[in-house]
């Protein structure tokens, strides 16, 4: 059976590659929320995200997706069957690529030249599922986050990614979409909260345990 995670990375790979080449391409299925507002083009919500900026944009997006999705591909597997399953992890995975570009496209459908591509959003929805149903490494040693020299755990890591997307996204400092990353996060853990029961307790249960 083909793997849908590696499925998802090779489109989201070929793409990008080829939109760099193809600049007709690249403005028709970007996010312009200036350009939707006036043309209804709805469906630059979900395109965008297959398409990124340059390669070490794509590269780390899609090593963040492959690292976390497998756990939380499994853990719907487990509970729902292989096939809704899969449908739900879509759900997850591209429904956080649009819900994320919503406050964007709010905040920016007024202006002219703002635009935003990648796949964050929808990564961060996978990354935070994956935080609360494991929210600490039962090795002690914590994960590998990039840029981080150091290993931390993985709920520790998810309370300072929010609090520094939320501050970078009222700040707006640089041409990063800030936004995009805290609201995919906070879409991905309501989505695994209402879809694994009792993954909440249990998350407080794991954390408790550990700082105890």
């Amino acid at each position: 059976m083909l793997n849908p995670v590696l499925i998802l990375i090779g489109l989201t790979v070929a793409i990008s590659a080829y939109a760099w080449s193809n600049r007709d391409l690249m403005e028709a299925w970007i996010m312009e929320p200036y350009v939707i507002a006036r043309n209804g083009q709805w469906y630059r919500f979900l395109t965008s995200g297959f398409l990124h900026a340059d390669w070490s944009h794509l590269l780390f997006n899609m090593f963040a997706f492959y690292s976390f999705s497998p756990v939380v591909l499994a853990t719907l597997a487990q509970g729902y069957g292989a096939g809704a399953g899969l449908g739900l992890f879509l759900l997850l995975y591209l429904g956080g690529i649009i819900v994320s570009d919503l406050p964007t496209y709010f905040k920016h459908r007024d202006e002219r030249n703002y635009r935003s591509l990648g796949a964050s959003g929808g990564v961060a929805s996978v990354l935070f599922a994956s935080i609360l149903l494991f929210p600490v490494n039962s090795n002690g040693g914590g994960i590998i986050i990039f840029p981080l020299p150091f290993p931390i755990q993985p709920f520790i890591f998810g309370v300072l990614y929010l609090l520094y997307s939320w501050y970078m996204g009222r700040r707006r400092g640089d041409n990063i979409n800030h936004d995009a990353h805290f609201y995919g996060a906070l879409y991905g853990v309501l989505v695994i909260a209402a879809l694994v029961p009792g993954v909440v307790p249990q998350f407080f249960q794991q954390v408790l345990s550990y700082i105890r």
